[in-house]
């Protein structure tokens, strides 16, 4: 009856552990095998051993869409949480009549297509028919070039970035709603400001959401791909161009397999590290509640 068990429960599972086999475990094997090779498509895989990682101390382009990809990190991640959690703050007002349809239509652009949004994007900040440019006008300000400004591209798409936190702010909202009202109602009591409730209550009590949104968002954060490439292809002068960007161009452009897996493998490094660095540190800040 065990063995029958078992045999059932494989049975269940197949589907699921096929397509890991094949479309996860597979993939990350040989992405492997062809960085240590000099691989293009059209010619069958030559192992080099490291070399692969050894042209990218010399690479440039390298360094630059590293870089890139590092900025976007520390712009977008401090700034989404802002803008996710003040947002939810604001819903989480009782008084505020029609939370619902304000919710809705915030987290509304989250859902939208890359490519429809990142048209939106482009007619508002184009530097001379944009409504952002046009609004500093009325002031006598004259805007710069936004996106084909080496200086404005990467603070461009950050700040368009920050159109799709409608599902971080409804994971903030969720973790608020948490908090019990009577710890509110004590603070209260004992004459505690709001700005007191806010640092001794509520951030304590979400920050469990925070870590959270720390490390999805580092992750998703460190392979930036569909804004940038949409919105400028990388440019200008490779200004934009992320390490996603870069692995794709190197992998699908110039068929260079063998380098974009070696290019992959770094990535992955560097998301490891940074997720690492962040449970690292979640014990100093991270509270749980309940738990001793």
């Amino acid at each position: 009856m065990r063995k029958n068990s078992t045999l059932k429960g494989l049975m269940f599972i197949m589907p699921w552990l096929l397509g890991f086999l094949i479309f996860n475990l597979y993939p990350i094997i040989a992405s492997f095998y062809y960085s240590l090779t000099e691989y293009f498509i059209t010619t069958k895989p030559k192992f080099v051993g490291f070399s692969n990682y050894k042209s990218m101390f010399s690479d440039p382009l390298f360094w630059k869409s590293l870089t890139n990809t590092l900025l976007y990190v520390v712009g977008l991640v401090p700034l989404g949480l802002v803008v996710a959690l003040g947002i939810a703050l604001l819903l989480n007002i009782k008084q505020l009549k029609g939370v619902s349809v304000f919710r809705a239509t915030i987290y509304l652009p989250s859902i939208v297509p890359a490519f429809a949004f990142s048209a939106v994007v482009t007619l508002f900040f184009h530097p001379y028919i944009g409504f952002v440019n046009t609004i500093l006008s009325w002031f006598g300000i004259e805007g710069p070039l936004w996106l084909s400004s080496e200086t404005w591209v990467k603070p461009t798409i950050i700040i368009a970035a920050q159109w799709g936190v409608g599902g971080a702010m409804l994971i903030f909202s969720a973790a608020l709603k948490d908090i019990p009202s009577e710890l509110y109602e004590a603070a209260r009591i004992d004459g505690a400001s709001k700005f007191t409730m806010f640092t001794k209550i509520t951030l304590p009590l979400i920050t469990p959401t925070i870590f959270y949104y720390l490390v999805t968002s580092t992750i998703g954060n460190m392979q930036i791909f569909d804004l940038p490439m949409l919105l400028t292809g990388g440019g200008p002068a490779n200004a934009s161009m992320s390490l996603g960007m870069y692995i794709y161009n190197q992998a699908f452009k110039y068929t260079n397999m063998g380098y974009a897996s070696a290019l992959s493998w770094i990535l992955f490094g560097f998301i490891i590290m940074l997720t690492l660095l962040y449970f690292g540190f979640s014990k100093k800040w991270v509270f749980y509640m309940g738990k001793n």
